[in-house]
């Protein structure tokens, strides 16, 4: 009969004998190359910072980052893919602010969205821009709010889609300044936008990259924007939380893994990926891009994550939005 003091002193050594393994593992790693998923199609936003990464990360680390792009309904597919891949640091996924919002709006998610995964870095934080037709009447946050207070008739806000980013900005509104606009999904915020040029709506959170040289061409006019203060550089945009207290829509991208991680290749991916965060030009092509650079710690993304869980949770059931 096996004792029970030899069984433990054989899981110890176990423990022992693989802890320099992870640590070879990581000295060594990678020697072969890695694949970034990006939820989204080639072109556009998501797929750029992805590339930049991808690019940058292949020459620091000296094996080729291979870009695989998974579109899919809100990052799924992606996410899934992720998840189920092997926690050797030979998989790494870009989810945005869609993967939290996921879980509040799709109860059949095949995964958990932080417990899942193992969080690496918050890239960028990026805020929203309310704008109206310019023909509307308010030109300040605070004028904004009392014209949707005091509206006569049935008032509208345009997103790019239900669970966009734009619609629950829009649903947090609701709540928040006691109105009850009715939201309309356009696939996608180029057709949204038009619309509200033709003033066939009131109103829109979208963001930035694409609102603001509308804006600034007086093609619609930007009242605030959805960050908790001022935006560096659109400083003409006021913080919507200045007229509507505690009010603040962050949009995000950042960088996980599959679940379990070993810790030495978790420390090493995120060295490295904040590094090329730093660099000027990196910096500089994010901050083109509508983001403010971050380049947080594992643990703090991950709080980061389950916070933004939570909030988005409570919008969703609060004001009753739907997947469909």
């Amino acid at each position: 009969m096996i004792s029970y003091g030899i069984v433990i002193k054989a899981i110890f050594l176990s423990a022992v004998a693989l802890a320099p393994v992870a640590a070879y593992a990581a000295d060594n790693y990678p020697s072969r190359p890695i694949r970034f998923i990006i939820p989204a199609a080639p072109g556009g936003t998501t797929d750029g910072l992805g590339r930049i990464f991808g690019a940058r990360m292949s020459e620091v680390l000296g094996q080729q980052v291979v870009v695989d792009n998974r579109p899919s309904s809100s990052g799924v597919l992606a996410g899934e893919v992720t998840k189920n891949s092997a926690p050797d640091g030979y998989t790494i996924f870009l989810p945005y602010h869609q993967h939290t919002v996921n879980a509040a709006l799709n109860k059949k998610l095949p995964y958990h969205p932080v417990n899942d995964f193992t969080a690496i870095t918050q890239l960028t934080e990026a805020g929203l821009l309310l704008v109206v037709n310019p023909s509307s009447p308010p030109k300040t946050p605070r004028e904004f709010v009392e014209w949707t207070r005091n509206y006569k008739g049935a008032l509208n806000f345009g997103s790019a889609g239900i669970g966009s980013g734009g619609h629950l900005a829009g649903e947090l509104y609701n709540l928040m300044a006691g109105v009850k606009a009715q939201h309309i999904p356009y696939k996608g915020t180029g057709p949204a936008l038009t619309d509200l040029m033709g003033g066939q709506y009131h109103y829109n959170f979208a963001g930035l990259l694409g609102t603001v040289p509308l804006a600034r061409a007086g093609k619609l006019r930007g009242i605030a924007v959805t960050t908790p203060r001022r935006v560096p550089g659109l400083d003409e945009f006021p913080a919507m939380a200045e007229s509507l207290p505690g009010f603040s829509v962050v949009g995000w991208y950042g960088v996980m893994a599959p679940p379990k991680l070993p810790a030495p290749l978790l420390k090493k991916l995120h060295d490295v990926i904040v590094k090329i965060m730093r660099e000027p030009e990196t910096n500089k092509r994010m901050v083109a891009a509508g983001g403010t650079p971050v380049g947080s710690s594992p643990e703090d993304f991950r709080k980061f994550l389950l916070a933004d869980m939570a909030k988005w949770a409570d919008v969703v059931k609060r004001s009753g939005a739907k997947l469909n």
